[in-house]
């Protein structure tokens, strides 16, 4: 029995330390995967026709024309990316980065799969996992979804207690 207690003490703490741990770390992935595709659509931007010689010789996107996929790509790498950061429509932003990383593999899959680039294939299965995450469990606690749900229930609180009777 004092082992099995042993047990749900540790598993206790563990519990409390995940809980305080949470929100931080759901931020901490937030603003890192988020980072990565802003700071690639910014690159993309800055020279243009650099990422649209790219997009017509190297990245391979199907069913779109280059200077469409050119557009979508960065596009989606700044919208999503800069929603994810924030933690705005968080569910739907992390599925849009994550479809805009999926494209990125599909449409790089030529070199990715390719012999010496595991580690650039790696980071793309990395935020794809860390995309999911964020899909499945939210943006987490300290997201402006969060802060908008907040204001929101107060302002419902708010405004059902100045239509209610006196008491």
């Amino acid at each position: 029995m004092p082992l099995l207690r042993l047990a749900d003490t540790i598993e206790s703490v563990a519990a409390t330390v995940a809980r305080l741990l949470d929100a931080p770390a759901t931020l901490a992935a937030r603003a890192y995967v988020g980072w990565v595709f802003v700071h690639s659509g910014l690159l993309k931007v800055m020279d243009w026709e650099q990422t649209q010689a790219l997009f017509e010789t190297e990245y391979h996107v199907p069913l779109l024309p280059p200077h469409v996929a050119a557009v979508a790509g960065a596009g989606g790498e700044l919208l999503f990316g800069g929603l994810v950061i924030l933690g705005l429509l968080g569910r739907g932003a992390a599925l849009g980065l994550f479809a805009v990383n999926a494209m990125a593999v599909i449409s790089y899959r030529d070199v990715l799969f390719g012999e010496n680039f595991e580690a650039a294939l790696g980071q793309h299965v990395l935020w794809g996992t860390l995309l999911a995450a964020l899909f499945i469990h939210g943006p987490g606690r300290w997201s402006a979804d969060a802060l908008a749900s907040s204001l929101g229930g107060r302002a419902r609180s708010s405004a059902t207690t100045a239509s209610s009777p006196p008491a």
